[in-house]
């Protein structure tokens, strides 16, 4: 059977958490740190970068999901990972059941900070929220209080619905103006800092787009195979044709068997020679996954790589732009 390959951490979340409820402190008073830094928590190093980089100086970021071998989908939370969220005075996380560790969080710590998820800037999703209007002010943030009680707003996972959307480049521009603005809020001194912060990192973004219809002016129509549908947004924005059967991918990401028909269509899709690009999450895998490898590389398909949390030494954008880069050299290979 294949199965993620990442090993969740596993603590009794339940009642660890019902024991480091007792931790003193109250979200109000600790939301900043003794320099008067902002304390922001994302559920993973992905939002704590973009985080970071809107907040600069003034924030203290902390990660929930740091490390390759912890899987957010799996995840379960520790008596610490509560504590933390308690002190927060911003959270960030995914979303659509990606990280649902963060809802018992959330709940469980009784922090009022506000909740960001990312999902929601994401023009596919229901109900996401709407930023076609250049003028509008991004929709506020919700309260933890408001999070835990609402339906259908991000929370659970959607059939059909991609929920890897930091490697879509309009959601995390809009989360970013998001972020911003929360942060202008809750730390108003420094309003001017996170707007030009934000600037500069949308303006990085929008580097990243470039680089990406630079793809698309050459490489527009080429059909690629994923392994799971992890980097289907960005190469979506490249104008490549994920031409890879749904129902391997979706097995892949689930942790199940990819049914034998399924894999035989896959194999000949592989033999056809149509497909230009291989691209696998390294952080899952299986007996399947490394049969289409194979064929792949004795086809002479070139196979990358993307993951869903950021390489050692990486910002966001760094970590994108390699992305992009292989990307394209693999195209021209």
């Amino acid at each position: 059977m294949t199965r993620r390959i990442l090993a969740p951490v596993v603590l009794g979340a339940v009642s660890v958490l019902a024991l480091a409820g007792c931790a003193g402190g109250t979200a109000s008073s600790a939301s900043s740190d003794s320099s008067g830094k902002v304390k922001v928590v994302a559920s993973t190093d992905v939002y704590g970068s973009i985080a970071q980089a809107v907040g600069g100086d003034f924030v203290d970021v902390a990660s929930i999901i740091t490390s390759p071998s912890q899987d957010p989908h799996e995840y379960e939370a520790s008596a610490q990972d509560q504590l933390t969220l308690k002190n927060a005075g911003l959270v960030i996380e995914n979303g659509a059941g990606y990280d649902a560790f963060m809802e018992s969080l959330i709940q469980a710590s009784g922090t009022a900070a506000p909740v960001l998820t990312a999902v929601e800037y994401n023009h596919d999703y229901p109900g996401s929220k709407d930023h076609s209007d250049d003028d509008a002010s991004p929709a506020p943030s919700e309260s933890a209080d408001d999070h835990a009680h609402a339906e259908g707003d991000g929370h659970e996972h959607i059939e059909g619905f991609n929920e890897h959307v930091w490697y879509d480049p309009h959601t995390i521009e809009d989360l970013t103006e998001a972020i911003a603005d929360e942060l202008g809020r809750i730390a108003p001194d420094h309003v001017a800092d996170f707007n030009a912060n934000a600037e500069a990192f949308t303006q990085q973004i929008a580097g990243l787009e470039d680089s990406l219809d630079a793809i698309k002016a050459k490489d527009a129509g080429k059909k690629i195979f994923v392994t799971e549908p992890v980097p289907v947004y960005l190469t979506t924005t490249a104008g490549l044709d994920n031409a890879t059967p749904n129902e391997f991918s979706e097995a892949i990401e689930e942790g199940q068997d990819v049914p034998p028909a399924t894999l035989l269509e896959s194999l000949q899709l592989l033999d056809s020679g149509q497909i230009s690009v291989m691209i696998v999450n390294p952080q899952t895998g299986g007996a399947e996954v490394t049969q289409v490898q194979n064929e792949a590389k004795s086809k002479n398909i070139p196979v990358i790589e993307f993951t869903e949390t950021l390489p050692e030494g990486q910002t966001y954008i760094s970590w994108m732009q390699s992305n992009i880069t292989a990307l394209a050299d693999a195209l021209a290979a």
